[in-house]
């Protein structure tokens, strides 16, 4: 299967950065976040910038996660920390852009995908988008701490309880009455709704953006506790191994609790 491929253009101060791999519902893979990670660094040093959007291929996903099968070659719970520890990086360097971003979301946001997409400053949807994070029902892993913050934000705890531990997928409507979407807009209306976003961003005062941005995420992240020994136990774990195969061989896993 294609390794997937995030692609940038830039046209009249809007970057506009695409997560292309429709195929499998532009599931991550490594190389894809090491190119997200590389375009961050580029849009940060170009003053010409002033909003950056952010949008899955195909219509069906923004992003539906990282991609399981690249798990199969993790041997101990050490691989998962520092699996989360390079997420973690990636997703900082998006967090950490100095001019708005906005997250256009069509169909699945999920697990890995739901992380970008909260790390964006805004985002809209199509009525028929979902959001979630099954990893209980479907992996067995976990997510960091500084991710748990960032969802915790934006969507209240008990929330994020729902989407971790009852694995259920939260509907647009929900999403955008907790203040978690801007908007919700038609499929062919969504082109014309950023593009209205983009110019209200871009008129207005780009270093009160910046330092409020900055702000309010050292807020967010302001004495993020450690996390490696609760990751290191969930990817060093029976289950994990479990999940990951029963996903693989396209079955049910079978939890049992080590």
């Amino acid at each position: 299967m294609s390794k997937g491929t995030v692609h940038l253009s830039i046209q009249g101060g809007v970057a506009s950065v695409t997560f292309d791999r429709p195929q499998a519902r532009n599931a991550m893979t490594w190389a894809m976040y090491e190119q997200l990670g590389n375009i961050c660094e580029q849009l940060q040093a170009d003053a010409a910038v002033r909003v950056v959007t952010f949008r899955g291929a195909g219509g069906e996903a923004f992003v539906a996660g990282t991609d399981i099968e690249q798990f199969t070659s993790f041997g101990s719970g050490e691989d998962g920390v520092a699996y989360e520890q390079q997420i973690d990086q990636c997703i900082q360097r998006l967090e950490g852009l100095r001019m708005p971003t906005v997250a256009v979301i069509e169909g699945w946001a999920i697990g890995g995908g739901l992380a970008i997409a909260t790390a964006c400053d805004f985002r809209m949807a199509t009525p028929a988008s979902r959001f979630g994070v099954p990893i209980a029902r479907t992996l067995g892993n976990c997510l960091s701490v500084a991710n748990l913050a960032r969802l915790s934000a934006v969507f209240g705890m008990p929330r994020v309880k729902r989407m971790l531990m009852l694995a259920e997928t939260l509907a647009a409507g929900e999403a955008l009455d907790c203040g978690f979407l801007l908007q919700i807009s038609e499929a062919g209306e969504m082109d014309a709704a950023l593009a209205d976003l983009c110019e209200r961003l871009g008129a207005l005062a780009p270093v009160t953006q910046s330092v409020s941005k900055e702000g309010l995420r050292r807020l967010v992240s302001h004495n993020s506790p450690p996390d490696d020994d609760l990751i290191r136990r969930c990817y060093g774990s029976d289950d994990f191994r479990e999940g990951v195969d029963a996903f693989v061989t396209k079955r049910r896993p079978v939890w049992k609790g080590t």
